[in-house]
């Protein structure tokens, strides 16, 4: 496998599936079996899942909700996505830990990064929810700072995009897709990978992104084996 560790986003929006809201159960059993397979090629998996498919807090406070609380709203959403996730994996013999970055005992375990650790050595998947626990920071730089946490040799970001393009693919037939960029170049294209916060984290602490299509199963072990089906963004050469 092309990594030991890894810290894999999921959209929430992509839970959604064929579903205007809420959560798609054939897509939610397709990442559990994509995952599962993972774990069982000896790939030591943690997993932040983003809330937008329930609730996402700057939407909210744009339609007068308190952003703060707007926030902590979306933090519950992880959570819902996180139980959901752990309840597909345990289905299917996957075991599974859902750590939250908020005290919300029995729901789930106080995070640290020891637990999460300790979790994923003993071939569970950690799913670390509530971002990091603290409003007006994005999923994505939650992810960003699991990885960095985690001692992740990859944060894989799985999208229903296939990688990074100059422009969005879904609204510009013309835009062409990236192999590898840097995280340099993305900042100053202003291409939305992730939130500037999660990209600067990111480049700070030297943390590979690996852009690709989580809905199409099959992608994430074709990505471990090391093919190129997404887009790596990096330091600069």
């Amino acid at each position: 496998m092309a990594y030991k560790r890894i810290l894999l986003k999921l959209s929430g929006e992509s839970l959604m599936g064929n579903c205007g809201y809420g959560i798609d159960r054939d897509r939610l059993d397709a990442y559990a079996r994509q995952i599962k397979e993972a774990v069982e090629s000896g790939v030591e998996v943690g997993i932040v899942i983003g809330g937008g498919n329930i609730f996402r807090g700057l939407s909210g406070a744009a339609k007068g909700f308190d952003r703060v609380k707007g926030d902590q709203m979306g933090m519950l959403a992880t959570v819902i996505n996180s139980l959901a996730l752990s309840s597909a994996l345990e289905s299917i013999g996957q075991k599974a830990v859902v750590l939250t970055a908020v005290p919300m005992f029995p729901i789930g375990e106080p995070y640290s990064k020891w637990k999460a650790l300790e979790a994923m050595k003993q071939g569970k998947v950690a799913i670390m929810s509530c971002g990091t626990g603290s409003p007006f920071f994005t999923t994505d730089t939650g992810s960003a700072l699991r990885a960095v946490e985690t001692e992740a040799d990859v944060m894989l970001k799985g999208t229903r995009v296939d990688g990074v393009y100059t422009a969005d693919p879904e609204k510009d037939s013309s835009a062409v897709k990236f192999d590898s960029i840097s995280y340099d170049e993305v900042i100053e294209r202003g291409l939305k990978v992730m939130d500037l916060t999660a990209t600067a984290l990111c480049k700070e602490n030297a943390m590979p992104i690996y852009v690709f299509n989580m809905d199409k199963e099959g992608n994430l072990m074709k990505m471990l084996r090391g093919e190129n089906i997404g887009t790596l963004v990096h330091p600069r050469d």
